[in-house]
């Protein structure tokens, strides 16, 4: 359980992602470990409390339950997948940056041998031996990044040297505070913003509640959950310390000033290239942990995203009712292969939006409100109802939406890179700057696209227009504001819209409250709010599924013998029973 957890931690984006975030812009990211830690106590007393008292493994049918609604429990389940899909676009894209660096493979050409592996296992029930390989991926990537650590600050001259280096380079400044929202990362916005991001990750995604409810008790689950903090720390922090090593390397030389690298993200494939030839196999290593990183992690996700379409969405389809295990099976294989070509086509945009880190942050911050949200208002709402949580899902989806594709089209963070030099650099490599392509020329026609714009609409707003000028301020405001934003326009509109649409219909189980809230709640002056028993019937329903299946089992052992034929016809009935 701790390593499922923490391994979310030391994913490929990580991997290869937070070596470059510290060489070009330094330590603020390294900042987000603050909210990351700060979320495991939190979510420890807002939502396990409530989840461990509920006969569902279902995050989204609690929703369900609580709001009296289909439409919030369908919403919630497709912000889920919005995200799910957009993070493993940059998941397929993380491997192809590293084999453009070493062996200038297109990047459309391993997007596209990643997503085919991904679809034959999907086809042929891998996800357990993706598992399976989850374990010596993870070792395999803390001991590469360990060679790394050692093999770099032998050659920068030592550990006292590595942050010397780092601290005049301006690589290493904590505790910054600007208190300036447009500034892309700094400590405030690192641990509330990043706060948000993961309380919404680890209390709100169907993926890790399911494996709460599955343990035996609640002190036990949050006994793990707290557990997890040392093991982030150390996981997470790992990859900071590869990439102090690589800048006290590269201080002089940077490998994408002097044009050896065409991408940012690509500087750890380029010095394990440049620095470990005298060791066989260890680019073969590097590049087998980030393939095989990325496509367990996609095969996983892969099944789970095509489960929780074929429950949320299309088994309630009238064409798909009634169809036999084996047609869903086929049904659900189906819709892993529509997502997989989907995830392959939107990785070939990640490198529109900066890089490995700054995509993936942009992706679950402008998801994580909406989703955070609504769980909030189920659990300490007591006011909220199904029409407010439906509409503020909605108002905040539209407001970060805006603001993120706002973001995209109209600035440009490169102001953010600290300095970097080239002053060491041999002759040769100097002269390849004037050829030296632009990161999104990965993206050409999306590139013109936007330059087109840039030319013809952001300056002609400029210079006309005063709205134009406050909605590029709106614009800039930093991504890591976009799970605080989201989440406040979220509750806001539910509070408010379910104070003004309250009706008797709004009944519910009180168990489906936080304990706290619902004990403050029975104390409040005023009129008494109407409670339901959805938990008890709940629990009865499925005691009643249980003694069925005893009975079905009683039924088997009489007729093993001589009555398989019979028990089939019954064994069909029982099972259209308990569907119905």
């Amino acid at each position: 359980m701790i390593l499922s957890v923490s391994r979310g931690t030391l994913g490929v984006r990580s991997f290869l992602g937070f070596p470059s975030e510290l060489v070009y812009f330094g330590s603020a990211m390294w900042e987000t470990l603050y909210g990351m830690v700060l979320a495991f106590p939190l979510v420890c007393w807002i939502f396990i409390p409530v989840y461990y008292r509920l006969s569902t493994n279902s995050v989204y049918e609690y929703l369900q339950m609580r709001f009296g609604s289909r439409w919030v429990r369908r919403l919630a389940a497709a912000t889920f997948l919005l995200r799910q899909t957009l993070n493993l676009a940059i998941t397929v894209y993380t491997p192809s940056v590293a084999l453009h660096a070493v062996l200038a493979l297109p990047h459309w050409a391993s997007a596209a041998a990643l997503t085919i592996v991904a679809i034959v296992f999907n086809l042929l029930g891998g996800l357990a031996a993706a598992i399976r390989a989850d374990v010596i991926q993870t070792l395999t990537m803390v001991l590469v990044s360990g060679a790394f650590i050692i093999q770099a600050t032998v050659q920068a001259g030592g550990p006292a040297q590595v942050i010397s280096d780092n601290v005049e380079g301006r690589r290493l400044e904590f505790l910054k505070f600007t208190w300036d929202p447009t500034v892309r990362v700094d400590t405030l916005s690192a641990l509330v913003g990043q706060m948000f991001m993961s309380v919404s990750i680890y209390g709100c995604q169907q993926t890790f509640v399911q494996r709460y409810c599955s343990m035996s008790s609640e002190k036990r689950v949050k006994r793990t959950l707290l557990a997890n903090v040392p093991a982030v720390l150390i996981l997470f922090s790992l990859s900071w310390v590869v990439g102090m090593a690589l800048y006290a390397v590269y201080k002089y030389c940077d490998p994408y000033m002097s044009g050896k690298i065409v991408a940012k993200d690509e500087v750890l494939p380029f010095y394990v290239q440049d620095q470990f030839t005298f060791l066989p196999g260890m680019l073969g290593l590097f590049l087998g942990s980030i393939f095989n990183g990325a496509l367990s992690f996609l095969v996983s996700n892969m099944n789970s995203l095509s489960t929780v379409t074929w429950e949320d969405f299309v088994s309630e389809a009238p064409a798909f009712k009634g169809i036999s295990n084996k047609q869903q099976l086929t049904v659900i294989k189906i819709i892993g292969i529509i997502y997989a070509l989907t995830i392959m086509s939107l990785s070939l945009c990640v490198g529109l939006v900066g890089g490995v880190i700054e995509g993936s942050l942009l992706v679950t911050s402008a998801t994580s409100g909406a989703l955070l949200g609504v769980f909030l208002l189920a659990a300490i709402f007591p006011v909220a109802n199904g029409k407010g949580a439906l509409c503020g899902m909605i108002g905040s989806h539209f407001i970060t939406s805006w603001m993120a594709i706002g973001r995209i089209l109209y600035v440009n963070d490169k102001k953010s890179m600290l300095p970097l030099s080239v002053q060491k650099c041999p002759n040769s490599t100097l002269s390849v700057l004037a050829h030296k392509p632009l990161l999104v020329s990965q993206n050409s026609t999306i590139a013109q696209i936007v330059n087109v714009l840039d030319k013809h609409v952001y300056n002609k707003g400029k210079d006309q227009s005063p709205i134009f000028a406050a909605l590029m301020r709106m614009y800039s405001v930093s991504y890591m504001w976009y799970a605080v934003i989201g989440t406040v326009t979220c509750i806001i509109l539910g509070v408010t819209i379910g104070l003004l649409t309250a009706s008797e219909s709004d009944a519910f189980d009180e168990k489906l409250l936080h304990p706290l809230v619902a004990k403050i709640t029975r104390k409040m002056p005023g009129k008494k709010r109407t409670f339901t028993n959805i938990i008890k019937e709940k629990v009865v329903e499925v005691q009643e599924v249980e003694k069925i299946e005893e009975t079905t089992l009683e039924v088997k052992s009489v007729l093993s013998s001589n009555g398989s034929r019979l028990f089939d016809a019954y064994d069909n009935n029982l099972q259209s029973r308990t569907r119905l």
